[in-house]
C-alpha cells in the first residue's frame, strides 16, 4: 500500500514539472518572435554602424595626402564658428532698453551688422571648402560612403540664409530703433499756437528740434539707412510732423477751403473767405511750411541725396494742407464772372507773387512737381480769368445803354458803381498787379504790352459810361427831369473823380466841364420847374385897377387858385425825385426857397387881406411863406427802399451775371 501511494506521488510530481517546462517553452518561443524584427533592425544597423565606428577605410599614405586639405577646410569654418558665438554674445545688448544709451546701442548694432556681413560673406565659402573635401573623400573612396552621405546631409542643414545667420535678432534691432525715432520725434514736436488775429504779426516758427534730438535721429537714420529701412523711417516721420502741421493748421479755422462752386452764387458769398485765404497761406507759407522745410533738411541732410529730404516734406505739404489752399483758389476761379471777382483775382494773384521766392525755394524740387503743377494751373486760371473779366468790362458798361435811367433822377448805380471801380484799378494796391497779369497775358499770346493800353482801357470805359449818361439824359420826357438827373450825375462825376486817379487820368479840364454842367444843368432846372411859378402871381391889374374891391378879390383869387395847382402839381411830382449829394441837394433848395417864396410873401402881403377875410380863404390862402420854405427845403431826399433795377442782358438775351453782380454788389464798393 504504502510503496503504491509513494509511486502516485512521484507521478504527479513529474506532470507538474513537465507542464511548468512547457510553459516556460511557450513563454520563451513568444520572446523569441518578438525579439526577430528588432535583430533584423540590428542586422541593417550593423553596416552603418561599423562605418561611423570605422569612417576611414584608406590605408595610411592616402590619409596623409588628404590632412593638408581637410586642415584648410576647418580653419575657416573654425572662424565663422567664432563669429556665431559672438553674435549670440551681442543678443542680451540688443534686446535691452535703448533709451538709457542710444549711441551705446547704436555702437553695439554697427558690431552685429559687422559681424552679420562676415557671415554673409564667409560661412559660404567655408560651407563651399567643407563640401569640397567631403567631395575629395568621396571621390578617393577614403571613407565609407555611407559616412560620406551623412556629411553631405549635415552640410546641407547648415548653409546659410540671411533670416537663420542671427536668428531674426537684427530685425528686432532694428525695429527698436524706429520705435525711438517715432518717439523722439513725437516728444519733440507740438503745434504752432495761432495768434488770434495774423495780420502784422511777427516771424513765428515751431519751436525747432533741439540739437541733440537732431543728432539721435541722425544716427537712427544712418543705421535704418545702412539696412534698407529709411523708407520706414520716412513714413513714421511723415505721420508724426505731418499730424503736427494739419493741427497747427486747425487752429485757423480753415474749413472754408473744402467749400465747393456749388455752395455759393458769387465772389461775394466767400469775399472774406478769400480775404482769409490771402492771409492764411502767406502765414502758412512763411511759418509753418518754411520751418518744416528746413527740419526735414536738418534731419535727413546725412541719409542719402537731398531729394530725400524734399520727398519727406513734399509728402508733408501736400497731406498737411498746402493741396487745399490751392484747391481753394482754383474754386474761385470756377465761380461766375463779375467786376469782383476781378478784383479777387488780383489780390489772388498779388499773393501768390509775393510768395512766388518762398515756392520756388520750398516746393522747387522734383518732390514737389504735384503741388507744382497746381499753383501753374492756379496762376493761369487767375490770370485768364482777370483779363477775361477786364476786356469784358467795356462791353458790358455798352449793354447798360439800352436800360431805362433811373425814374427819380437819381445818379445811377452803374455810374457810381464804375467810377469807384476804376479808381480801384488805378490805386497802388490794384494797377501794378494788374498791369503785371495783362503783361503776362499778352506774352502768352505772344503779343507786346504797350505802355497806355491799361489806362486806354479804363478811359475808354469811362467814356462809354460818358456816353450811357448822354443816352440816358435824352429818354426822359419830363425836361425839368433830365435836367436834374444831369445836374445830378455830373455833379457825381466832378465830386467823386476830383483827387482820384481816375480824375488826374482825365485832367483838369475834364473834371471842371462836369463842374460847369452841373451849374448849368442846376439853372436850367430852376428855370423851367419852379421857375414858372412866379409869374402866376402877377400883379397886372391890381395896382392901377379902379373897379372895385370885389373885381380885385375876385383877380387875387384867380391867381392864387393858379399858383397853388400849380405848386401842388410840381411838389407832388418832384417830391419823389432824389439829389444824392446833401451840398447839392441845399444848395438846389435854397435857390428854389429865393425863386418861390420872397414873391410868394410879398404877393400876400399885399393882397393876403383881400381874400383873407373871406369865407373860403383857406381855399385861396393855402400856404403860408414859412411853410413853403419848409415844404421846398425837405424835396429830393432819398427815400430807404427805392433802388435802380440794373438787370443787363446780352444780345443773346441771357441775363449776363457779371453786370447783375455788378448793380447788386455797387452799394458794397468803397
Amino acid at each position: 500500500m504504502e510503496g503504491g501511494r509513494r509511486g502516485m506521488d512521484s507521478l504527479v510530481t513529474a506532470r507538474r514539472t513537465l507542464v511548468a517546462s512547457l510553459e516556460k517553452s511557450r513563454t520563451l518561443g513568444a520572446a523569441l518572435a518578438r525579439a526577430g524584427p528588432r535583430l533584423d533592425e540590428i542586422r541593417q544597423r550593423l553596416p552603418s554602424l561599423e562605418a561611423a565606428v570605422r569612417p576611414i577605410c584608406a590605408d595610411r599614405g592616402a590619409l596623409a595626402a588628404a590632412g593638408g586639405h581637410i586642415d584648410r577646410a576647418v580653419g575657416p569654418a573654425a572662424a565663422v564658428l567664432k563669429v556665431f558665438d559672438a553674435v549670440h554674445g551681442l543678443e542680451r545688448s540688443l534686446l535691452a532698453d535703448l533709451r538709457a544709451d542710444l549711441f551705446g546701442y547704436l555702437s553695439v548694432l554697427k558690431r552685429l551688422e559687422e559681424a552679420l556681413r562676415f557671415l554673409s560673406e564667409n560661412c559660404g565659402l567655408a560651407v563651399q571648402w567643407l563640401d569640397d573635401i567631403v567631395e575629395y573623400l568621396d571621390d578617393h573612396s577614403l571613407a565609407d560612403p555611407r559616412f560620406i552621405e551623412a556629411l553631405k546631409a549635415s552640410l546641407d542643414s547648415v548653409k546659410p540664409s540671411p533670416s537663420a545667420l542671427d536668428g531674426g535678432l537684427l530685425v528686432a534691432a532694428l525695429d527698436k530703433l524706429e520705435s525711438q525715432f517715432r518717439r523722439l520725434l513725437a516728444d519733440h514736436t507740438v503745434p504752432l499756437q495761432m495768434p488770434s488775429d495774423i495780420v502784422g504779426v511777427p516771424a513765428i516758427a515751431p519751436s525747432p528740434l533741439p540739437v541733440s534730438v537732431i543728432n539721435k535721429l541722425r544716427a537712427i537714420l544712418e543705421r535704418t539707412t545702412a539696412n534698407d529701412r529709411l523708407d520706414r523711417c520716412i513714413s513714421i516721420y511723415v505721420d508724426v510732423r505731418g499730424s503736427n502741421v494739419r493741427a497747427s493748421l486747425r487752429a485757423l479755422d480753415l474749413e472754408y477751403l473744402e467749400i465747393t462752386p456749388a455752395e455759393f452764387n458769387g465772389v461775394q458769398s466767400i469775399e472774406g473767405y478769400i480775404q482769409k485765404w490771402c492771409r492764411h497761406l502767406e502765414f502758412a507759407i512763411k511759418h509753418l511750411f518754411e520751418a518744416e522745410f528746413k527740419v526735414c533738411i536738418e534731419v535727413f541732410e546725412r541719409a542719402g541725396p537731398r531729394d530725400v529730404a524734399l520727398s519727406c516734406f513734399a509728402e508733408i505739404a501736400a497731406h498737411a494742407g498746402m493741396l487745399a489752399f490751392l484747391r481753394f483758389g482754383k474754386t474761385v476761379t470756377e465761380t461766375r464772372k463779375d467786376p469782383i471777382k476781378l478784383l479777387k483775382l488780383l489780390d489772388i494773384f498779388a499773393t501768390l507773387n509775393r510768395l512766388r521766392l518762398d515756392f520756388n525755394r520750398i516746393f522747387g524740387g522734383k518732390a514737389c512737381s504735384e503741388i507744382q503743377n497746381q499753383t501753374r494751373d492756379l496762376i493761369k486760371r487767375v490770370i485768364d480769368g482777370a483779363c477775361e473779366i477786364f476786356w469784358e468790362l467795356l462791353h458790358q458798361v455798352e449793354l447798360q445803354r439800352q436800360t431805362p435811367p433811373p425814374s427819380d433822377g437819381a445818379v445811377p448805380k452803374l455810374v457810381a458803381f464804375v467810377t469807384d471801380y476804376c479808381n480801384k484799378l488805378l490805386s497802388e494796391e490794384h494797377l501794378p498787379v494788374l498791369t503785371q497779369v495783362l503783361i503776362i497775358n499778352r506774352s502768352w499770346k505772344q503779343e507786346k504790352f504797350q505802355e497806355r493800353l491799361l489806362t486806354d482801357a479804363i478811359l475808354d470805359i469811362f467814356k462809354a459810361l460818358e456816353a450811357n449818361f448822354e443816352t440816358w439824359s435824352k429818354s426822359y420826357e419830363d425836361i425839368p427831369l433830365s435836367y436834374l438827373f444831369a445836374m445830378n450825375t455830373h455833379c457825381h462825376f466832378y465830386k467823386n473823380l476830383k483827387g482820384t486817379k481816375l480824375g488826374e487820368l482825365l485832367g483838369e479840364a475834364k473834371l471842371k466841364e462836369h463842374e460847369q454842367y452841373k451849374d448849368y444843368y442846376a439853372t436850367y432846372f430852376l428855370r423851367e420847374s419852379w421857375g414858372k411859378l412866379p409869374s402866376l402871381l402877377s400883379r397886372e391889374g391890381l395896382i392901377l385897377f379902379s373897379g372895385g374891391r370885389s373885381k380885385a378879390r375876385d383877380l387875387v383869387k384867380q391867381r392864387l387858385k393858379a399858383f397853388n395847382r400849380s405848386f401842388d402839381e410840381m411838389y407832388q411830382k418832384q417830391s419823389t425825385w432824389v439829389i444824392s449829394d446833401k451840398e447839392l441837394r441845399e444848395k438846389l433848395c435854397h435857390s428854389i426857397v429865393q425863386t418861390i417864396v420872397p414873391s410868394y410873401r410879398s404877393y400876400m402881403q399885399n393882397y393876403g387881406p383881400l381874400v383873407e377875410q373871406d369865407a373860403s380863404a383857406s381855399k385861396y390862402a393855402k400856404y403860408t411863406a414859412q411853410s413853403l420854405e419848409n415844404m421846398l427845403g425837405s424835396l429830393f431826399l432819398h427815400k430807404p427802399g427805392r433802388t435802380m433795377s440794373l438787370n443787363i442782358r446780352h444780345s443773346n438775351g441771357k441775363l449776363n451775371s457779371v453786370m447783375t453782380s455788378m448793380s447788386r454788389s455797387a452799394s458794397t464798393v468803397s
